[in-house]
């Protein structure tokens, strides 16, 4: 799925990666429990050295899902303007009942290895993502991921779940709520993709299973037949291997499956760089009415026109005015807040503006990289349909020859 014509830029002009192979392991966990889990063999090799004449051992270590979705969780939080590429699913969704969603089974595991592997791929040519310290760590060090800036950034974004279903932004960026709005459409179109294609799998699996019964009884038919009996013979073998080729047909499907489900995935990412933008823009906001309120305090303290009504100001009419001292000492106080305010602001704005010109520009990158994607992948996908009747056709060709020939 991923574009390796691009190799030239990111991590990628610099480095191979790829994970070889997958194992199974026990072990405690932090509960001291035996558990069983999968680890991935990751192997790099810098390829900067083998176009200098040398020629470097590659590098191998070993990692578990968990530090991928670390990593993940830490590149999210350290880059709220980018999408950044999902995981592969860490129990199967969407799946025909023939296959199995055991997170354990090899071909479960295999499909997932692809995908992480196509999650480094994918990290490594972003042009940002692909320069990352922690992300070369995660490739080149052994031992555990190092946890602490991981940690650090993910307890500095709790703000961000915690306030999302509290407000709501007065004026949103129109490139976030096209962007919004593109997620949503991009989650549903995929998930009823998934859907149908589950449903159209297991009607194509019984279609080809149908095959094995024709191929069981022309077998046994031509047990009791003199004449017609080697036709029949070679007519069932005909419909045993066009019924037995549906496991390779729909493990090849789950292929395209995938490629479709990252997409379905990546919906997330979007919404979680809008929810950034949401609260950039809130706290921009609050800072600019915080702001307002304070110079509205300074001018109706220095002239003595209460414009607002407040409990302050009712107090000063029942009791009298504050000494000139007391109202010099508020004066340069809110002068104090006003000017610390001020400086809010500017910071919140220049923050809010970075994030909406990045985001932009990573949308953008981000829709050329879909459509190519889905494109490619739907072509091939159907390819492999015309290609798979072509196959039904021509053993139905075939067993038409056995009978005439009886």
């Amino acid at each position: 799925m991923v574009q390796m014509l691009d190799e030239g830029s990111g991590l990628l002009g610099r480095m191979e990666i790829c994970i070889a192979e997958a194992e199974k392991r026990s072990g405690k966990n932090a509960m001291s429990m035996q558990e069983t889990f999968t680890v991935y063999l990751i192997e790099t090799r810098l390829t900067d050295a083998a176009a200098d004449g040398r020629s470097p051992a590659p590098n191998f270590l070993w990692r578990r899902y968990s530090e991928f979705e670390l990593l993940r969780s830490y590149l999210t939080v350290t880059y709220p303007y980018i999408v950044v590429p999902p995981l592969p699913e860490k129990r199967a969704e969407f799946v025909w009942h023939k296959l199995s969603a055991d997170n354990m089974d090899p071909d479960f595991v295999e499909r997932r290895r692809v995908g992480l592997e196509n999650f480094l791929l994918r990290v490594a040519l972003h042009p940002v993502l692909s320069d990352d310290r922690i992300l070369h760590r995660f490739l080149t060090e052994h031992g555990t991921v190092e946890k602490r800036p991981i940690f650090t950034a993910v307890q500095a974004d709790s703000r961000l779940r915690a306030l999302n279903a509290s407000f709501r932004v007065r004026n949103p960026e129109k490139c976030f709520l096209e962007m919004k709005h593109y997620s949503d459409q991009l989650q549903s179109n995929t998930a009823q993709l998934l859907r149908a294609r589950a449903r159209v799998a297991d009607r194509l699996y019984g279609v080809y299973k149908v095959h094995g019964n024709y191929g069981r009884v022309f077998s046994e038919w031509s047990a009791i037949e003199k004449e017609m009996g080697d036709g029949l013979q070679s007519a069932g073998h005909h419909m045993d291997a066009y019924a037995a080729s549906i496991d390779d047909i729909l493990e090849e499907e789950e292929h395209y499956a995938d490629q479709i489900k990252e997409y379905l995935f990546y919906s997330e990412a979007l919404r979680a760089v809008c929810r950034k933008h949401e609260l950039t823009q809130f706290e921009l906001e609050m800072s600019s009415q915080d702001l307002v309120c304070k110079k509205q305090q300074r001018e109706e303290l220095a002239t003595g026109i209460v414009r607002t009504f407040s409990l302050k100001g009712m107090t000063h009419k029942l009791f009298g005015h504050e000494a000139p001292e007391q109202k010099e000492a508020r004066l340069r106080l809110l002068e104090e807040m006003i000017e610390e305010g001020e400086e809010t602001v500017r910071v919140k704005t220049a923050e809010w503006r970075e994030h909406v010109d990045k985001a932009c520009e990573e949308m953008r990158r981000f829709k050329e990289q879909t459509d190519r994607d889905l494109r490619e992948a739907l072509v091939n996908y159907a390819v492999m349909q015309i290609s798979m009747c072509k196959k039904g056709i021509q053993v139905w060709s075939n067993t038409k020859e056995c009978f005439l020939k009886m």
